[in-house]
């Protein structure tokens, strides 16, 4: 008989920065079966416990979820399925309920792939999880049992609002003009129920039938050129969006600017008053620079994030949160602001760093392009080179690191004299005029990501459009 280990190594399904992803051709039932029910082993949850499923709009997810509910019965649990919500919504409510969860999501990679994201009951698993439910040896049925979904359980989705009704102020956004760009975001209803509570005048903008990838981190240039006719057709504040699955803001001023993520997880640490942040090498250097936080640095990804902020819990800090390059923000600890709590959610999330963004400026009466002018003036750009083989990153990668020759012939002309370099993910090289250049290979996609730091917004982007077109037009010659 098969067993859960077998049809995992023989897939090419496997865990990414978040989840385990692939080709949607790959998730096939048998699979999607397989890793449930390891994971299930694994965490061994009390028998007849429930098990929360969520998922995003992708055309494939209603299936995948099928089948993932059906390993839930099978394995002798109950699901409990809370629909269309955002992967941060789900997560909340799992915590809440001290249950397990799976989420169908393949986030902001395009429509072909998808993906299963997991939790334990006290937030996501961890890489050693990752490990053990591949090692589970769970023996697989000889006919897959089918299983249709139930109707939606909308606890999760209220709840999630209610966190955020309860900490920010009645009427927060009284007066404010905001444009919600719905695309196929799963959170594009509940953004406008909350919106609207908190009083603001919500406008809906492209809302399609259409799965299409919104990537925070490499923000394609039709959609900066949108935001700005946006902004100019209709006056807005500030233009609002997420990633697909929601757990990535994507946030504009009032002239159609897109708001890098990571200025918008430090100036959402400010607002909330974390004291202590863990955030990946490939953010911003003014979280250290602005002189108001104690700052672990760690490898890409929300598990490392998470391992990272359990370490300055465990150094006694008490207002602990994180952040990844991409905005996604996210709290260790309970935080209090003005007699107003806001309950733990260590997991990547959308709203809360838009929320508090928005009420930050009406607080200090400024727009909201004025904000990222009260942090020292580091600016950071990103972007990717698709269809990057993984075998061209790691020899890429592995020349540079052992050569200072190769990184003088790729960037000694476009950065200068290179003065440190960084291994923790990827490659990231300082070069001794403050500039910095971060290479590392996708952990979702067959994709090369390139980020920059320099003194300025232009020359940041500058450096990455150079870096990444020398990059492949080196690999067109080998």
């Amino acid at each position: 008989m098969k067993n859960s280990r077998e049809i995992i190594a023989l897939s090419p399904i496997r865990f990414g920065t978040s989840g385990a992803r692939g080709l949607v051709t790959d998730l096939n039932a048998e699979v999607c079966f397989a890793y449930t029910l390891a994971f299930l082993h694994s965490i061994a949850p009390p028998p007849g416990s429930r098990v929360a499923v969520g998922m995003d709009l992708r055309p494939s997810s209603p299936a995948i979820a099928g089948v993932c509910v059906a390993a839930i019965r099978y394995a002798g649990f109950a699901e409990d399925f809370c629909g269309i919500i955002p992967t941060p919504a789900l997560a909340f409510y799992a915590q809440e309920q001290n249950i397990p969860a799976l989420m169908i999501t393949g986030s902001h990679i395009p429509f072909d792939r998808n993906g299963i994201k997991f939790y334990r009951p006290d937030g996501e698993i961890t890489k050693q999880d990752e490990a053990a439910i591949g090692d589970a040896n769970v023996t697989m049925p000889e006919v897959l049992p089918m299983a249709a979904l139930p109707d939606a359980n909308r606890a999760a989705y209220q709840g999630y609002i209610e966190r955020y009704l309860q900490f920010f102020a009645p009427q927060q956004l009284a007066g404010m003009r905001l444009g919600l760009y719905e695309h196929s975001s799963v959170a594009r209803d509940l953004l406008r129920e909350l919106l609207e509570a908190l009083g603001a005048e919500v406008l809906s903008i492209e809302r399609t039938d259409q799965f299409v990838p919104i990537d925070t981190e490499a923000v394609s240039a039709e959609d900066t050129a949108k935001a700005r006719q946006w902004a100019e057709g209709f006056g807005f504040d500030a233009i609002l969006s997420t990633d697909g699955d929601a757990d990535r803001p994507l946030l504009g001023d009032q002239n159609g600017q897109w708001l890098r993520g990571d200025i918008v997880g430090i100036l959402c640490a400010q607002y909330v008053g974390a004291g202590a942040i863990a955030t990946p090498v490939s953010s911003n250097t003014a979280v250290e620079k602005c002189g108001r936080f104690t700052v672990k640095r760690t490898r890409i990804g929300s598990p490392y994030v998470i391992e990272g902020m359990q370490e300055l819990i465990g150094q006694g800090y008490d207002s602990v949160v994180g952040f990844e390059a991409n905005g996604g923000f996210l709290v260790a600890t309970a935080l209090e602001k003005e007699g107003c709590r806001l309950q733990p959610l260590p997991t990547r999330d959308a709203v809360l760093p838009m929320l508090a963004l928005l009420a930050m400026a009406r607080e200090r009466r400024v727009k909201l392009s004025e904000l990222p002018g009260s942090l020292p003036g580091r600016f950071t750009a990103s972007d990717r080179l698709p269809a990057f083989a993984a075998e061209k990153s790691r020899h890429l990668l592995h020349t540079l690191a052992t050569s200072d020759a190769a990184v003088r012939d790729l960037l000694g002309d476009l950065c200068g004299q290179a003065a440190e370099t960084d291994q923790t993910d990827g490659l990231r090289i300082s070069f001794e005029n403050e500039e910095i250049v971060h290479l590392r290979a996708s952990g979702n996609a067959p994709e090369l990501r390139c980020y920059a730091e320099a003194g300025t917004q232009a020359r940041a982007e500058e450096i990455v459009r150079a870096c990444l077109a020398r990059v492949r037009d080196r690999a067109d010659t080998e």
